[in-house]
């Protein structure tokens, strides 16, 4: 099982920004504590095709700097069907017939998010045809690590060709409803039985109905799949109901996709997801959701040649005006002189609209901590960075008296995001005090400037107060030194992912890396 955090998990895909820079530096293996991991997934080729490009995805149970790693490809079971070669022949060697051996001259870091290396190409030979299928055992080693292995499939089909429609334009109020085709053609000369549409909408766009063959998860639309055979040239189509959160923010554009696969590469695909604990939701339990053309039984494995038409999506605006108000929070400890205290501040999203910013990746505001006299910062969070002049220092690095910091690309309406900065008390000065500032500027993307109530944007970080009351920026996170009752609720932040994130991985998203940067907000 790959096992990871949101954040690195996102930076991994390489769509969290800024928040790559707030990555843990990972430390020089020297003995067999660190373990690795490899996935390489399942995989349908089509016969006669050139064959598909794959990455293993590498990793390790915790941030470490390898030397000598390798990755191992074992092919021979299926041998004669399929041939697996580098991208760069200058990485690998074939020692015997169904074997690839791919070593790093440099050292290389591993987190513990899955990234992808060595990238192979997994083609058919002549001899393949279509319902063959085989396996392939990847090994990952490096000096001084057990080595780790993970077998996959590789199985033959018949190349298709599907196509999605047209990008459509479409406005709604937040909570208003609309509606967007669906649209599924056949660009290729051979029957297409069965598909699946993979959908990837921002957080605003909320399922208005529940399909029997589609799924859905905290109520936004996953996946659908249909029975339909498309014959070559042709196209069929249905129409999905939607509506905006009331939670969106307004004026604004909201964005969502889909994307075709067969059958079979859904198949792959979820097996992928499986392997690292996703879930595409659960069944509706309405009427299933039909094309234009009577359903047909799909009756084999089949595999897409052409996946860059496979898209199509919509641009929807949101309408009218639902601003939100970040409030920020401060707090309030107590120590002696030499002891150390745990300070928590950050901000809160007071509503009423909910921020997005993960289809670019970037922060939904920056923060500024300043800290409070007579004391020292010993352990700071990775998501902050000492600020130097006109220049920062690195992540989590301690001793600064000012940090800049990095919030993450989401955050729900009533969501508070808090950062923990460790203190060491050099000596008690009473009514010591720092300072908490949020949507200040930067000149990166993301952030905030359109703040509803801006006279709360910064809050008191105190030590020793007089009273014991720490100030409050309007975030209500005033406490007691260890972060009070704050309602921190991280949940919310693994819909940033979203299947298209997944899908970059997973190999099949290449054309959704532009899609998923683009701007989201009229601010």
């Amino acid at each position: 099982m790959l096992k990871h955090s949101t954040r690195r998990w996102l930076a991994g895909l390489g769509v969290a920004g800024a928040l790559v820079a707030a990555s843990a530096t990972p430390a020089v293996a020297e003995d067999g504590d660190v373990e690795l991991g490899v996935y390489f997934n399942d995989l349908t080729v089509a016969a006669g095709s050139d064959g598909k490009f794959e990455s293993p995805i590498l990793f390790a149970s915790e941030p470490v700097t390898v030397f000598g790693l390798t990755v191992r490809f074992d092919y021979r079971d299926f041998a004669g069907k399929v041939k697996i070669e580098s991208e760069f022949d200058s990485e690998c060697t074939a020692p015997e017939a169904g074997v690839l051996v791919c070593t790093s001259p440099f050292e290389y870091d591993l987190y513990d998010w899955g990234s992808g290396s060595f990238n192979v190409n997994v083609a058919p030979t002549a001899k393949a045809k279509d319902g063959d299928a085989g396996k392939v055992k990847v090994t990952v080693s490096a000096d001084g690590l057990r080595s780790a292995s993970h077998t996959s499939q590789v199985r033959i089909g018949t190349g298709v060709d599907l196509a999605g429609g047209p990008e459509v334009e479409v406005s709604a109020a937040p909570g208003g409803s609309f509606a967007a085709p669906i649209v599924l053609g056949n660009a290729g000369r051979t029957p297409a039985e069965g598909a699946v549409a993979v959908f990837d909408h921002d957080y605003a766009i909320r399922a208005d109905k529940r399909h029997s063959n589609c799924t859905y998860e905290d109520g936004r639309l996953r996946t659908c799949r249909f029975s339909d055979t498309v014959a070559p040239g042709a196209t069929h189509s249905g129409s999905l109901a939607y509506r905006l959160g009331e939670d969106t923010y307004a004026p604004g554009k909201d964005y969502g996709y889909y994307n075709w696969m067969t059958v079979a590469e859904f198949e792959d695909f979820s097996k992928y997801l499986a392997a690292n604990g996703h879930s595409v939701g659960e069944p509706g339990d309405g009427e299933p959701l039909s094309l234009s053309a009577p359903n047909v039984r799909a009756r084999s494995s089949q595999v897409d040649v052409n996946p860059e038409n496979n898209w199509s999506g919509m641009e929807v605006t949101a309408t009218g005006k639902n601003g939100t108000d970040l409030g920020a929070i401060g707090d309030s400890v107590k120590g002696k002189a030499g002891e150390q205290v745990t300070a928590t501040v950050g901000f809160r999203n007071n509503g009423p609209a909910t921020l997005d910013y993960s289809r670019g990746g970037s922060s939904v505001t920056y923060l500024e901590v300043a800290v409070p006299e007579g004391t020292t910062v010993v352990g700071a969070p990775d998501d902050c960075m000492p600020v130097q002049g006109d220049d920062h220092g690195d992540p989590g690095e301690a001793g600064g008296r000012t940090y800049f910091c990095y919030a993450p690309p989401f955050v729900k309406a009533g969501d508070a995001e808090t950062f923990e900065f460790k203190l060491r008390i050099d000596k008690v000065v009473a009514d010591a005090t720092g300072t908490v500032d949020i949507n200040i500027p930067c000149q990166c993307d993301g952030g905030f400037s359109d703040d509803l109530k801006p006279a709360n944007d910064t809050a008191k970080l105190l030590v020793n107060a007089i009273g014991g009351q720490g100030g409050d920026g309007g975030g209500n996170g005033g406490g007691d030194g260890d972060g009070g009752t704050l309602p921190i609720t991280g949940g919310s932040t693994g819909l940033i992912a979203g299947i298209g994130g997944l899908l970059l991985v997973a190999g099949v998203g290449g054309y959704v890396v532009t899609k998923r940067r683009r701007t989201r907000f009229v601010v």
